[in-house]
């Protein structure tokens, strides 16, 4: 295991050194092992028990969806090891890319989902939803978990990508509550990932979990930054922990304009996806329901849609065009050892401790003070 002092404590390094270096990485056959060696007692035998609630409370979400191969490998995981008692609070569709939005204003409805040996709701918000709701003790009876999980999604959150992170957003509204937490990602690729992949992945990360929820039942976990994982692309043949910083790194946005006639269900897609709580809301925030309701109908009768390609004619109309938007994977050449995205790309699992603290170079915020008094003394 590679590390480097990078907000991380001390006891923790030290306790993952001990840990990670009996399992080198997690692979498959130490796995199995592993396996044979857990608590007898079955999933299936908890169905009926009683919750043990001397058991530390373990809260997870992700991005892509409740029924997402990562979050249900992850969960089982968790549950087999009987140390935790195990909450699920995560959206129903894909959020993957939602950041740290939220949706007040709008009724979310949450609803059981069948997960064995675990509490489970599937929500119809975003991960910061999720989080928000299962923290706020609204749909849960508890006081606070001992630690929020995010993950274990579908692609890389290193860099500037954690911005749009739905995953990232999740662990990140967790600390914001107070509440320790973890992102976890896995580098899947098109053409070499497949659904077992998650499984090892959960097998390298699982000790981490572990040391996690101990350092912070000793007291000796950082209370101010969340740790984001990124797992190599083959979990089971990665090269071990490392501690790494957020790097520059982004995907490509590619823009890619699609035309109303190809696709005869983009003309109402809008009107589809707008949610009726969505309408509601807007009626609401009117002086008059009807009033409103008309203008709506007036609008919508003067917006004339046209090819995203062409050119539009001279008129009076609101002109509607349509447009999808993909990310594209870019090559760049990382030098720095101990970004997240150069870690990941030569194998290893990234370990990247985030803040809530504001960060700034030193001579940045010099410069911009400068300025600032500068500009407002301009016209003095």
């Amino acid at each position: 295991m590679t590390s480097k002092n990078n907000g991380l404590s001390a006891a923790l390094v030290s306790n993952l050194q001990d840990v990670l270096s009996k399992r080198k990485g997690g692979s498959v056959a130490e796995k199995e092992e592993e396996e044979e060696e857990a608590p007898s007692t079955s999933i299936a035998a908890k169905k009926d028990e009683e919750i043990d609630d001397s058991r530390p409370i373990v809260l997870v979400t992700n991005g892509n969806g409740i029924e997402s191969p990562g979050l249900v490998s992850l969960v089982e995981a968790l549950v087999g090891q009987g140390l935790y008692n195990v909450h699920v609070c995560a959206p129903q569709t894909d959020k993957s890319v939602s950041s740290h939005s939220m949706t007040p204003g709008e009724t979310i409805a949450a609803s059981s989902f069948d997960i064995k040996g675990a509490t489970a709701f599937e929500v119809s918000g975003t991960p910061v939803d999720c989080i928000s709701l299962g923290l706020s003790g609204a749909l849960f009876a508890w006081s606070k978990p001992i630690l929020v999980i995010s993950g274990i999604n579908q692609g890389s959150s290193c860099g500037h990508q954690m911005f749009y992170s739905g995953v990232v957003a999740g662990a990140r509204e967790a600390l914001i509550s107070g509440v320790p937490s973890l992102s976890i990602t896995l580098n899947c690729k098109n053409g070499e990932s497949k659904e077992s992949d998650f499984k090892d992945a959960v097998g390298v990360c699982l000790p981490l979990i572990n040391a996690t929820i101990k350092d912070i039942e000793k007291g000796v976990f950082p209370k101010d930054c969340s740790l984001n994982i990124e797992i190599p692309t083959s979990p089971s043949s990665n090269k071990g922990f490392k501690v790494t910083k957020q790097s520059v790194w982004r995907q490509s946005h590619s823009w890619q304009a699609v035309s109303a006639n190809r696709h005869p269900g983009a003309g109402n897609f809008m009107s589809n996806q707008q949610s009726l709580g969505a309408q509601l809301a807007q009626l609401g925030r009117d002086a008059s329901a009807a009033g409103a309701a008309r203008r709506f109908t007036t609008q919508k009768k003067s917006i004339v849609e046209i090819e995203s390609v062409g050119v539009a004619a001279k008129t009076e109309s609101r002109i509607k065009k349509y447009f999808r938007l993909e990310f594209v994977a870019k090559e760049q050449e990382h030098t720095d050892e101990d970004l997240d995205i150069k870690a990941l790309e030569d194998g290893f699992v990234s370990v990247t401790p985030l803040s809530l603290l504001p960060k700034m170079n030193p001579e940045t915020q010099a410069a911009v003070s400068e300025w600032i008094f500068k500009a407002i003394n301009a016209d003095q």
